[in-house]
């Protein structure tokens, strides 16, 4: 008999902060193109989408506005889970130029992510510069900040998913944060951007194991891994007990040097899960592992 324990959630990760339409034909970046793209996904088996928001002009923002819009547009549409970035990207709305010239990541813009109606929001407790096209931004987070960003969230109802980049994060920042407040936990295990965050770490093996190890108790954890590697590490995620996200935003060539659709990643990796003997989690059942209310009681 299949029970939750064989149940795998699979997010799609349809846009990102960084690739534009001149880098990804295929990648959504308007409300309604994210929202027809992520209704593929989950009729292909996605039963959580990770969403990015950009402005008109294709640049990142948190903008709550915009965030709702997707929201409202991907819930017409089809039940999934949804998750909203606050972190957006590395251009836009996100970037406050300090005095001295440097770039950081605005964080009055991260706050105005929340305000879009997600089930789940990102939370990265983080501290590190990161390197993009427009060059190096800081992701300024003292530990005072991820507090305010994380009761920010619990006060409108929202579960953090935190973002772990290495053991010290799971360690240090999210066992201090999730101290004391009920499970499950949400945890993102980030792998494979090393050289686009600083501190960063590739997936190996022996540390994906390493982080699993040191997971905060009553945790539910999902593995997102950039680059050639992911369906590696994704399928080594899966025999540990984790769960998976895919899309354009993590790898945009399942054939390195062919860009590929969302849609084509969920089918993929739909296709290891259910080789290895688990089943995809539908949206309902993707709720009950992650604590979630259901869709009549929320917004």
């Amino acid at each position: 008999m299949t029970t939750l324990r064989d149940k795998v959630i699979v997010t799609v990760a349809p846009t990102g902060g960084f690739l534009t339409k001149a880098d990804h034909p295929y990648v959504p970046t308007q409300p309604e193109e994210i929202a027809a793209d992520v209704a593929r996904c989950h009729s292909a088996g996605a039963s959580m989408a990770a969403l990015h928001a950009r402005r008109p002009d294709d640049e990142a923002t948190c903008d709550a506005g915009i965030y709702r819009r997707i929201n409202d547009l991907v819930r017409q549409r089809c039940d999934i889970v949804v998750n909203n970035s606050t972190g957006g990207g590395v251009n836009g709305d996100m970037v406050r130029v300090r005095a001295d010239g440097s770039r950081v990541v605005d964080w009055s813009a991260r706050l105005d992510g929340l305000g879009g109606g997600a089930d789940t929001c990102t939370l990265d407790a983080i501290t590190a510069y990161v390197s993009s096209p427009s060059g190096e931004i800081l992701m300024d987070t003292p530990p005072s900040r991820a507090a305010e960003l994380a009761a920010a969230m619990r006060a409108r109802g929202i579960k953090p998913e935190w973002e772990a980049f290495g053991p010290s994060h799971l360690l240090q920042e999210i066992s201090t944060l999730t101290a004391g407040e009920p499970g499950p936990h949400l945890v993102n295990m980030v792998l494979g951007l090393d050289r686009t965050f600083q501190n960063a770490l590739p997936y190996t093996p022996a540390i994906l194991q390493q982080m699993v190890d040191v997971l905060p108790a009553d945790s539910v954890f999902s593995v997102s891994i950039g680059g050639s590697e992911q369906m590696r590490g994704l399928t080594h995620a899966l025999l540990l007990g984790g769960h998976v996200r895919v899309g354009i935003e993590d790898n945009p060539c399942l054939v390195p040097g062919v860009p590929t659709e969302n849609v084509r990643f969920v089918e993929h990796i739909v296709g290891i899960v259910e080789r290895l003997g688990l089943t995809p989690a539908s949206p309902a059942e993707a709720r009950l592992i992650l604590g979630l209310k259901g869709p009549s009681d929320e917004h």
